[in-house]
């Protein structure tokens, strides 16, 4: 199974730490945030990663050579401007058609922690038979998902604004984790140019009836840790969890 770590964000939202070196450089309990992630792809047995950089590019690439890419095949792409997540994707598109295969491949922000089971996500993603799966939860979000029957991607929402794509009997309101499961079949069906969010792109596919699924992981732990605030929580979080093991 291969991978991307989206980690090309100016992280302005962690300045200072930022001002000399990328996001994903960030440390959190003596790990950076790259490491964490690029482990915990690993650790699930993903063997090749792809991942995109941009603020001080050349420190990440130099970080992943000391670090001998963590044992495993490591690939970056460079963005000279952002793309977002999903332009981001698109331009990396050549690392998961070759050799060509079904196998649905995991997509996960760099700033992103949490315990949610992938394994159990990738079940559902095949069960489900689904174009992209999404791991989401119910909690407070200023940006939100909606969610319909079978947990079919129907909207967004964003403070009082609402964007209903597929309309549902009942619909609910989940906050997206920045993690997916996606078949590599939606590369192809990617036809916005430029940098554009993948939440775009999977609106547009929802409402032609491809299956944009959510996959409810209210039971795990999950942080955020984009900003100061959620950074030093997150450390508390571990070092509280390493002190009971």
């Amino acid at each position: 199974m291969r991978a991307m770590i989206l980690a090309a964000g100016l992280g302005t939202r962690l300045r200072p730490l930022t001002d000399s070196r990328p996001k994903a450089l960030v440390e959190i309990g003596g790990r950076t945030l790259l490491e964490i992630a690029v482990c915990r792809v690993r650790d699930f047995g993903v063997r090749e990663v792809i991942i995109n950089v941009h603020h001080f590019a050349d420190m990440v690439v130099e970080y992943l050579k000391r670090k001998d890419n963590f044992g495993i095949n490591i690939a970056v792409s460079r963005e000279e401007v952002l793309l977002d997540t999903g332009g981001g994707l698109k331009k990396a598109a050549y690392f998961f058609e070759q050799p060509k295969n079904d196998q649905p491949f995991l997509l996960h922000n760099v700033d992103v922690i949490s315990n949610i089971d992938l394994g159990a996500m990738v079940e559902y993603h095949n069960t489900k038979k689904a174009l992209a799966t999404l791991a989401v939860q119910e909690r407070k979000s200023t940006r939100q998902l909606l969610f319909g029957e079978n947990c079919q991607l129907g909207g967004r929402q964003a403070d009082d604004k609402k964007e209903v794509i597929r309309a549902a009997a009942h619909m609910e309101a989940l906050a997206f984790s920045g993690i997916h499961v996606i078949s590599p079949r939606l590369l192809a069906l990617m036809n916005e140019e430029g940098a554009f969010s993948i939440i775009s792109t999977y609106l547009r596919l929802s409402e032609k009836g491809e299956k944009i699924v959510g996959f409810r992981s209210d039971q795990y732990y999950w942080r955020d840790v984009g900003n100061a605030r959620n950074l030093a929580q997150a450390a508390d979080d571990l070092k509280q969890r390493a002190q009971s093991n």
